[in-house]
């Protein structure tokens, strides 16, 4: 097999690199939603990657994308190897974590020669999607019971603490003033950007539910959070779906989302709103860097 064109992308590309990633959305969302944010440049701000890319015939066959918070993120089903480190040389970043296809994601961790004691959460995820056409609307939400609405500045502290509870409970985060702190700039920004919607019942706040990616074609739900004493209610179910209507209302198609495979309580909500199983996803994040440049 001759030697592949690996290609730091620069702008320009986009279209290039696109026309690769949308046919494969379900599982590229992070890729697409961080360049449509901040382009192909990388000084190392939020949603900013250095992105490497195999080519053949003019046509990309593979991408991965070193992020501003260390994550590498594959879409690379043929020279995943060489473009991560392509990726990583350009960026010049430690690696925090992996994220994407789940195969992609095992043979990066071979040859990384991460061990389990290092790692702060490996987790399997079921991928799911669902055309929005299609949304199963929860009665509590249709019949008035709850309420969802997208989140304003009052709910920056309530969200804040759901955010590191999230992070505690979901990823493996420890409780740090570090937390705390990307927590309430997280929520902030994703106030900034109207991604966060809060559930409320009888006007109190209930759950949460966020979309960590959003395009025009595409929303990707993340973060959806009950706290642990209003659990086995409907709430989470029902705040997805708040989020979805809005995004529907707005012209969005489809959601895509993943979750952990023995998380059954989630994987039976999401079902039940429509979502469908389609494949296998991974995210893996360390608990201190790799460093390899």
């Amino acid at each position: 097999m001759s030697k592949p064109l690996i290609k730091a992308l620069r702008p320009g590309d986009e279209a290039l690199l696109e026309a690769f990633l949308l046919p494969r959305i379900e599982s590229s969302m992070f890729l697409v939603g961080n360049m449509r944010a901040s382009g192909l440049i990388d000084n190392g701000r939020a949603y900013e990657g250095s992105y490497a890319a195999a080519l053949k015939g003019g046509k990309i066959t593979g991408v991965v994308a070193h992020y501003w918070n260390q994550n590498l993120v594959f879409q690379a089903p043929v020279h995943l190897n060489l473009l991560w480190r392509a990726a990583v040389e350009t960026s010049q970043r430690s690696i925090g974590g992996l994220i994407g296809p789940n195969d992609q994601v095992a043979m990066a961790k071979k040859t990384l020669e991460i061990d389990d004691s290092r790692v702060q959460m490996d987790e399997t995820e079921k991928l799911y999607s669902l055309k929005l056409d299609d949304l199963v609307v929860p009665e509590d939400l249709s019949s008035g019971r709850v309420a969802g609405r997208r989140i304003e500045p009052h709910d920056l502290e309530l969200l804040t603490q759901w955010t590191v509870a999230y992070s505690i409970e979901a990823i493996g985060a420890k409780d740090s003033p570090q937390l705390w702190e990307k927590s309430k700039s997280s929520v902030e920004r994703s106030l900034k950007e109207g991604r966060t919607w809060v559930l409320e019942s009888h006007s109190e706040p209930v759950a949460s539910s966020s979309f960590n990616t959003a395009i025009k074609e595409a929303v990707q739900v993340g973060g959806v959070w009950t706290p642990p004493e209003l659990r086995r209610c409907g709430y989470g179910r029902s705040v997805v779906a708040a989020s979805l209507l809005d995004a529907r209302s707005e012209g969005v198609e489809k959601a895509i989302l993943f979750t952990g495979e023995s998380n059954i309580a989630a994987q039976r909500a999401y079902t039940a709103l429509g979502f469908r199983h389609i494949g296998d996803y991974r995210i893996l994040l360390l608990q201190s860097p790799i460093e390899v440049v």
